[in-house]
């Protein structure tokens, strides 16, 4: 399977371009830019109107102006390194054009007196006086048409210059192949959008201001062309992670009533719309594949455990998968009452295991007498053999990658997928992010969830906030206190956990505990062992509490130097608090004066609980690439299509997507043959070979 033969001068080296020498090419790379077809992707970020003027009395400076003047007497500097001056006359006015460090007798020949030139620069007042140093063009009237009207201005690196970059684009865009159309017609039609070449023409060749907008058919056009590659391979991923054969899955229902009616409240409409969609998956004889989203405390656990009984039901296992041992243990704790309603044996996992006690877990595991097993990376390893594992549950906390969830599924014969994460992701990112998935979205909380009570208070009340707390304990209530770094840090200013300990110790006595990400796993464990217990009855912690723990006494969480946290963490670190009895505080401590972006942070915080609404915000203020973190989240880096803003391209380019590979599994069809060199073009090339196993 190689690189279609039409595509070849768009692959070419980058230095096959005219005026593209090994310099530029290097600066090129800075770039990202190492071959013809990258530069059809380099678009102009915004641009110069150049149009003709008959003067400059016509432009009020400084202003970018092309005028057409006749060349007066030329007055060389009287001093090394002086400007020297050529006077010039439009069709009403005369003045001057400033060159430094030049030579006169370049600039003779350049603008010879008593000749007609068309100049274009920035027009500037000096001394009250029309000049234009260093034109950006000069050219003979004849040659007016080399001018756009228009002129595109791209991003540079060092050692590049506009001039270079507009020549090696012209030159990429006479390489455009015809290539047919992978857009489905209707479409295309409906959202007035122009073929491929004729967007990238336009794109590089911008009318007005408006041709460079993300709204321009053009540009709309090339942004949907990337979000439908992408879209494209995790369609073809999802396809052939579902060919792969599965085994259909269907429970009667009996275990999961048992624990449905142990329940001391109904389940949620979303959390019943989740399980019906989870057993619809899991009874087709194909692999399911499914991203189980909730916020904090939506009740994504029950819904998990309810999709292991089905799996026991069946007669097979179900494992669900934490990223760290606190948490297995915690899925095992906050799992066994619901496995003891249901009468079915849970057993734990971890690297802890070790020796007999291992031994004889593997040994009934791999004789079917554990039906549903909680663990960390440890159940990856090669001695662990289920005899029928139907369902993995992963807690996706650290967030796998496309390769890690193909992965997972070769541990059973035919194993069902349910990722679940507590961190709302927008609906584009959790499309560009897991688009191979299916998704079931917890959008309700459950009943009887208390709000939290949340409070912006400046760092100078801090006495007032120690006091607060120490009457909390007083009543035997428990509280968090998260600071941003461990150490003090000379660089900045932020508390340390250290210190904070430190003087909470000296003010509450020895009830305070500390955990940060610095110390032993061992010692970690121990510290949060003790404060679940309630012997602590104060944590003082770095953000590595942010992820599922889960004690019920804790109704207060302090969040100090709150202004220096992303949104998503600190609504993870709110949601910490608020899952007992009693109401809860969250308290957002700040460093006044606050900037702009620390006020709508914290403000957004103060003002909602509900973890989309914030994850929203956190997009718009941040963009998709930190909200997420670029280097671990999988997240493309699309080079036209935006994100933020084309959110409703990436969910139209889904549908069509999937779409396609519905009516043309081969791609073997006309559109899908353009499909195909759209993947080239995109250096989605991979999901071809995808294919071809597939």
């Amino acid at each position: 399977m190689s690189r279609p033969e039409i595509l070849f001068p768009l692959f070419a080296e980058i230095e096959t371009l005219p005026g593209v020498g090994p310099k530029a090419a290097r600066a090129f790379e800075a770039l990202g830019v190492t071959r013809p077809k990258d530069l059809l992707y380099l678009l102009p970020h915004s641009g110069v109107d150049r149009a003709l003027r008959p003067s400059v009395r016509d432009v009020r400076p400084p202003a970018t102006l092309t005028v057409e003047v006749e060349i007066g007497q030329h007055v060389p500097p009287r001093r090394k390194g002086g400007p020297y001056r050529v006077h010039v006359r439009d069709a009403k006015v005369e003045f001057l054009i400033v060159y430094f460090h030049a030579r006169a007798e370049a600039l003779a020949r350049l603008l010879p007196t008593g000749q007609r030139r068309l100049v274009s620069g920035k027009v500037e007042l000096f001394d009250g006086v029309a000049q234009m140093v260093h034109p950006d063009h000069v050219l003979r009237v004849e040659e007016a048409a080399e001018i756009p009207a228009y002129e595109p201005v791209y991003p540079l690196s060092a050692g590049l210059s506009q001039r270079v970059v507009a020549k090696a684009v012209a030159a990429a865009l006479t390489r455009i192949p015809d290539v047919g159309e992978w857009i489905d017609p209707g479409l295309r039609a409906r959202e007035g959008w122009p073929g491929w070449a004729e967007a990238l023409a336009a794109a590089h060749g911008p009318a007005d201001a408006a041709g460079l907008a993300f709204t321009h058919p053009a540009r709309q056009r090339l942004a949907y062309d990337e979000l439908f590659a992408h879209q494209l391979t995790l369609a073809i991923a999802r396809s052939t992670l579902r060919k792969s054969k599965g085994l259909a899955t269907e429970g009667d229902g009996s275990l999961r009533n048992k624990v449905l009616q142990s329940l001391p409240y109904q389940p949620t409409g979303a959390q019943v719309r989740a399980v019906r969609e989870i057993a619809a998956d899991m009874a087709q004889p194909l692999r399911m594949n499914r991203l189980l989203q909730g916020d904090v405390g939506s009740g994504k656990t029950l819904v998990a455990f309810l999709a292991l009984l089905i799996a026991v039901e069946a007669g097979g296992q179900g494992v669900m998968m934490a990223p760290t041992e606190i948490l297995a243990r915690q899925h095992f704790e906050g799992l066994a009452p619901l496995a003891r309603a249901a009468g079915v044996r849970l057993e734990l996992l971890t690297g802890r295991d070790r020796g007999a006690e291992r031994a004889m877990k593997l040994e009934d595991l791999a004789a079917g007498r554990i039906p549903i097993l909680v663990g960390t990376h440890a159940v990856f390893q090669k001695d662990v053999e289920f005899k029928d594992l139907r369902l993995a549950v992963v807690d996706e906390q650290h967030r796998f990658g496309v390769a890690q969830r193909m992965e997972l599924g070769a541990k059973g014969a035919a194993v069902d997928v349910l990722v679940m994460t507590a961190t709302p992701i927008p609906r584009s990112l959790a499309l560009a992010t897991h688009g191979d998935m299916d998704v079931s979205v917890l959008d309700e909380k459950p009943a009887g969830r208390k709000p939290i009570r949340t409070a912006m208070v400046s760092a100078a009340r801090l006495d007032e906030v120690v006091e607060h707390l120490r009457k909390a304990v007083a009543e035997g209530r428990q509280a968090y206190w998260v600071c941003p770094l461990v150490e003090e840090s000379e660089v900045v200013d932020y508390a340390s956990a250290e210190e904070r300990f430190r003087s909470l110790r000296a003010a509450l006595g020895d009830r305070v505990g500390l955990v940060h990400g610095q110390m032993p796993p061992a010692e970690k464990d121990a510290a949060m062992a003790r404060f679940l217990a309630g012997e602590t009855s104060v944590l003082v912690a770095t953000t590595v509490i942010e992820v599922g723990v889960n004690v019920p006494n804790a109704t207060i969480m302090v969040i100090e130097q709150a202004e220096s946290f992303g949104l998503a963490q600190l609504h993870q670190l709110r949601g910490r608090v608020g899952r007992g009895e009693g109401a809860s505080t969250c308290l957002l401590l700040y460093q006044p004066p606050l900037n702009e972006t620390g006020r709508r942070r914290l403000t957004t915080i103060r003002d909602t609980e509900d973890g989309f609404r914030i994850a929203e915000e956190d997009l718009a203020m941040r963009g998709a690439g930190d909200l997420i973190g670029t280097a671990q989240s999988g997240l493309p880096r699309f080079r036209v299509a935006d994100l933020e803003r084309q959110a409703g391209l990436m969910q139209l380019a889904q549908s069509d997507a999937r779409k396609l590979l519905l009516d043309d599994p081969g791609l073997s069809g006309s559109r899908g043959k353009a499909a195909r060199v759209l993947l080239w073009l995109m250096d989605q090339d991979r999901a071809l070979r995808l294919m071809s196993v597939g």
